[in-house]
């Protein structure tokens, strides 16, 4: 029984820390490296129809260039509302409208803007250390808890606790590693 137990705490805690990682990974993917991907708008969120919904709601986002995105805005009346949706995200972006097409050209990234989106990355990671820990604190706290009904050894325990601390650090291993590619990526000229 013992055996199943730690087998099912570990995939329910694994399955929440590939959660964090995966939330990471779409962070990193609104980065901007000053190539354009269609990723980078995901974050933009639009006023429309009285509240706030994502950009990919109010139109289509593509990429028919390296260094241009462009917005096609299925709702004329949403155009300006898209286009300073845009400009206000923090992407440093400047938007310009052409009927319902709203283009966003890619500019070249400045050394400045290159350390600002590293330490944005940085702190997502660290977003990312904290989920994982918490699950980590999760685990330890569902180990203790069986520990203390008796329902498992001391060593049974110890053991379980390493192994979730082992989980812990591939998780923050591997958000390291996401985060070293990210640098590489947008320090690149």
């Amino acid at each position: 029984m013992a055996t199943a137990d730690l087998n099912a705490l570990k995939q329910d805690l694994t399955r929440r820390m590939d959660g964090a990682l995966e939330t990471l990974k779409r962070e990193f993917a609104g980065l901007r490296t000053g190539r354009a991907h269609p990723a980078l708008l995901e974050p933009v969120k639009v006023i429309a129809y009285g509240t706030e919904m994502p950009l990919n709601q109010v139109g289509t986002v593509g990429s028919p260039e390296p260094r241009m995105l462009t917005v096609q805005v299925w709702d004329k009346s949403m155009v300006s509302a898209v286009e300073k949706a845009i400009r206000d995200s923090g992407l440093g972006l400047n938007p310009a409208a052409d009927g319902m097409l709203v283009r966003v050209p890619i500019p070249q990234l400045t050394t400045e803007r290159r350390n600002e989106l590293a330490k944005m990355a940085a702190k997502y990671a660290e977003g990312a250390k904290v989920s994982v820990r918490a699950v980590r604190r999760d685990g330890m706290e569902h180990v203790k808890a069986h520990e203390k009904k008796h329902e498992i050894g001391e060593d049974l325990a110890k053991n379980w606790s390493e192994e979730v601390q082992k989980l812990t650090d591939q998780f923050i291993k591997k958000v390291d590693e996401a985060l070293a590619e990210k640098e590489k990526d947008i320090k690149q000229v």
